[in-house]
């Protein structure tokens, strides 16, 4: 019994030894295994500590690919067609400032001429609203010039009189001649019909025919304006009386 007790235990025991035989070879490999994944990884470190080996540039590549150059084609395409849109955009602006300008320029001449034209305007109707005025005052002007022709003071009263109302006569017309009213004096000069008006022709040898021989109603002027014409009296040829008919000549012919 005990005999065979230590068989079996002497056969369980080299059992054993194999397994940690085993065991040992599988340690063994796991570690070359370990050693050779470790070598690649130094030679790799190895290989960039060197200096001799030259430097590579990641961004450049020194052969192009077909997709990057037909990238930059396109964004070349694409830019020229924007600096074209640009250009014309710019040319049509161009257009635009020059007829705005057009126009600024025109409305300014315009309006330049709407008021000089405004201005003269008022200028003319001031002047006819002055004219309209001054003719209103004119026959009062006329019967203190009649006054003054035909009244002659015998006394030192009607002398009186006769000072006081000239007064008023002389500031009437030195008012009158302020706003530029100015009488005519056409006497001895050439009938003009633009300025007097005949209401009495006279004969006489001593003027000759169309002379201005008397101013009946004073005409004025307003600047260079006619205010008022002046009614005159012209002279006229004088007949002959040694002169024959025409009817007594043509009965002497026909006897």
């Amino acid at each position: 019994m005990i005999d065979e007790e230590n068989k079996q235990n002497d056969t369980i025991e080299k059992s054993d030894e194999p397994k940690e035989e085993n065991q040992e070879m599988i340690d063994d490999s796991a570690v070359q295994a370990n050693a050779d994944a470790n070598e690649p990884a130094d030679e790799v470190t190895e290989g960039a500590a060197k200096p001799d080996s030259p430097a590579v540039d990641e961004n450049v590549s020194p052969n192009p690919e077909p997709e990057t150059v037909a990238t930059e084609t396109v964004e070349n395409t694409v830019d020229s067609a924007q600096l074209v849109q640009m250009t014309q955009q710019i040319e049509s602006l161009k257009a635009q400032l020059e007829e705005r300008t057009t126009q600024y320029a025109r409305l300014g001449a315009d309006f330049e001429n709407y008021r000089k034209r405004m201005l003269k305007e008022k200028e003319e109707l001031d002047l006819q609203v002055k004219q309209r005025a001054i003719t209103e005052l004119l026959p009062v002007v006329d019967n203190f010039e009649r006054a003054r022709a035909q009244i002659k003071p015998q006394n030192d009263g009607e002398m009186g009189i006769h000072k006081s109302y000239q007064g008023v006569y002389k500031l009437l017309v030195d008012c009158l001649k302020r706003l530029g009213v100015a009488p005519m004096r056409p006497e001895g000069k050439e009938f003009d019909p633009n300025l007097h008006e005949a209401v009495m022709r006279e004969p006489t040898d001593e003027h000759p025919e169309g002379t201005v021989l008397e101013e009946l109603v004073r005409g004025y002027y307003l600047g260079e304006r006619v205010l008022r014409h002046a009614m005159v009296k012209v002279a006229a040829p004088k007949e002959d009386d040694t002169s024959v008919p025409e009817e007594d000549t043509s009965s002497s012919a026909s006897s």
